[in-house]
């Protein structure tokens, strides 16, 4: 069974859905872990309850990671309180689309790229040089199915998870000799509080008949891979992508 024991995790988004789910996940394998969130500050608070709970210690720390500022503090906050990041887990993002490319508002555009792209980027540059300077390191990188396919009427969200994808295995060559690996996890269509507000019940049911498995995912499905990345189980494993979306790129 993998384990984390006296390791410490930072999940960006860590207060809902996904990231929720994910944090979870890894304090319930052994890890302290701090969660970043920009507005949900009772179901942050909850999830640090469920970690301490476990016997594990937990931290929010409320970021925008759209803003650089706000990201760096997140970094500090962090190092600060545990002395290290062990494992990094870039969850946070938004999603703006359903609508053809050329009717979109470019300001959706900015908010799209400032925390799906920009975000990854600052807090991930933060935290590296004490992952470097310890040699050792896990960095989880979430990008969607949408990076691989595309997505009809969400070209710039697809465009930013391809983003995610090119830099994870471009970073994944030039710290690998740090002893830290980047790998990612593309999820399909997960029921998280984002994708409900795109998919109504009908919806749902159309899109799980189109899928091998025929059903939608849970945040809960996400959790054995992000795991087993944060685990020593895939010490040998680096610029990879795990896709975790019920087949979804087979369709």
């Amino acid at each position: 069974m993998s384990t984390l024991l006296d390791r410490v995790a930072l999940v960006t988004g860590g207060s809902r859905s996904i990231g929720r789910a994910i944090a979870l996940r890894l304090a319930q394998a052994g890890a302290d872990v701090v969660i970043a969130y920009r507005a949900a500050e009772s179901e942050a608070a909850s999830v640090v309850e469920q970690i301490e709970r476990m016997g594990r210690r937990g931290l929010a720390v409320r970021a925008d990671v759209a803003s650089a500022n706000e990201t760096a503090a997140l970094a500090q906050r962090a190092l600060g309180a545990f002395g290290r990041v062990d494992v990094l887990v870039n969850n946070a993002g938004i999603m703006h689309g359903g609508a053809p490319f050329v009717t979109q508002d470019p300001a959706t555009w900015t908010a799209m790229i400032d925390v799906n792209v920009c975000g990854t980027l600052t807090l991930t540059r933060a935290l590296l040089p004490s992952m470097i300077e310890r040699r050792s390191g896990r960095i989880i990188n979430l990008s969607s199915h949408f990076g691989h396919l595309g997505g009809e009427n969400f070209a710039v969200y697809s465009g930013t998870k391809g983003f995610i994808l090119a830099f994870t295995r471009s970073l994944a060559r030039e710290v690998g000799q740090h002893g830290i690996t980047v790998n990612a996890i593309c999820p399909g269509t997960i029921l998280t509080d984002m994708n409900r507000a795109f998919y109504a019940p009908e919806r749902q049911r159309a899109r799980s008949a189109e899928l091998p498995l025929r059903r939608l995912g849970d945040p809960d499905d996400i959790t054995g891979a992000a795991l087993y990345l944060a685990s020593d189980d895939s010490r040998y494993m680096t610029g990879q992508c795990l896709d975790v979306n019920g087949g979804s790129v087979m369709v």
